[in-house]
């Protein structure tokens, strides 16, 4: 297939299986062997995931473990994983709390170390049920344990003046920046308004090609985490934004290759993740200091509203791509504080 006739997503694929190669090459050959067998039912990004987190166990090893000192990475054979022990897992967990690579300090909260001992489980898994070893050490050692944290979202007056200060920022700028802002300012609008909207995550977002919006069931087509298509609607103040944009974008001339995307950069390319993530920060940071959002948090923000205007989780869940409803109910069904705070008063002890 002609690389210009790839989707955005199939590229993402095609460069994630380019750099899980390159990552192949610096882990021990063996390896190989999981990565090929977990192909079917992993995504790309999942894969690089793993293989960045199971090299991390192997450095581990050759840099901290006294019986692989003289060793190297090429050394490793399937043996070496019949050789850890479960307090050799311990150590590793201790490890990735603070390490040193290269010359970054590494740190992992406990949600990171919970993925990487998911890695390693995994990895472990595969080899010890085809009876390549002998021993699974990583069953034997608990799984992190993680707090849960309280959801940052925007409050509504907050959505109300986040998208007021996008509309209007140019009356408190001047030279380059209010130039800048006058260029970007409609593309920004139907960002956050489609973000803040429907829900859908960053990478969906700068997924959309043009063909994927349909004025006329008022829906986009977006690609889901897995791979699965889905079509997610959206309200009047999305397809006012919408519109605008594409009144604009259609007098663009992207540059070749990015023909079909929906949002372009000022480099007229498609728009990146990190630069989408950029541009929330930069007009949050204008309406709460107390709060790190990110387009993740703007997902939440919908998912908090949606779920208490319809108090229905399984919706919530569906329309923001949950494949498991209990992922919803842990981030939205524990937070609304209305209805909490009206069972505190719904329970009479005694009559008046």
């Amino acid at each position: 297939m002609d690389k210009t006739q790839l989707t955005y997503h199939e590229q993402v694929n095609v460069n994630n299986t380019l750099r899980l190669r390159e990552l192949l090459q610096t882990m021990p050959g063996f390896a190989k062997d999981y990565f090929r067998a977990i192909e079917p039912t992993t995504s790309t990004r999942t894969r690089i995931s793993y293989a960045y987190d199971i090299r991390v166990f192997f450095q581990f090893l050759l840099n901290e473990n006294p019986a692989f000192r003289n060793k190297t990475m090429d050394d490793f054979t399937v043996d070496v994983l019949d050789m850890v022990k479960p307090v050799d897992i311990e150590e590793y967990l201790e490890y990735l709390k603070v390490y040193q690579s290269g010359d970054d300090l590494k740190t992992n909260g406990e949600r990171a170390l919970k993925r990487k001992m998911v890695a390693l489980r995994g990895f472990y898994a595969y080899y010890f049920k085809r009876e390549l070893i002998r021993t699974n050490p990583t069953v034997l050692v608990d799984m992190p344990k993680i707090h849960d944290k309280a959801i940052v979202r925007l409050d509504a007056d907050e959505t109300a003046s986040l998208l007021d200060y996008v509309e209007h920022a140019g009356d408190s700028l001047s030279g380059q920046k209010k130039l800048y802002w006058e260029k970007t300012k409609i593309r920004d609008m139907a960002i956050l308004t489609l973000l803040l909207g429907t829900g859908i995550r960053v990478s969906e977002c700068v997924g959309l090609d043009i063909q994927d919006v349909d004025f006329k069931n008022d829906g986009i087509k977006v690609v889901r985490k897995g791979g699965n298509e889905m079509v997610v609607y959206f309200g009047d103040e999305v397809e006012k934004a919408l519109t605008d944009y594409l009144a604009e974008r259609n007098g663009m001339t992207p540059i070749a290759g990015h023909e079909n995307a929906l949002f372009l950069s000022t480099q007229r390319k498609r728009i990146s993740v990190k630069a989408v993530e950029n541009l929330v920060k930069k007009y949050a940071r204008q309406i709460t200091t107390t709060k790190k959002i990110t387009p993740h948090k703007l997902r939440s923000t919908y998912g908090t509203s949606l779920y208490q205007e319809t108090n229905d989780i399984y919706l919530v869940a569906d329309v923001l791509g949950h494949k498991d409803v209990n992922t919803t109910k842990k981030h939205y069904a524990a937070m609304d504080d209305q209805r909490r705070r009206r069972a505190a008063s719904a329970v009479r002890l005694r009559e008046e």
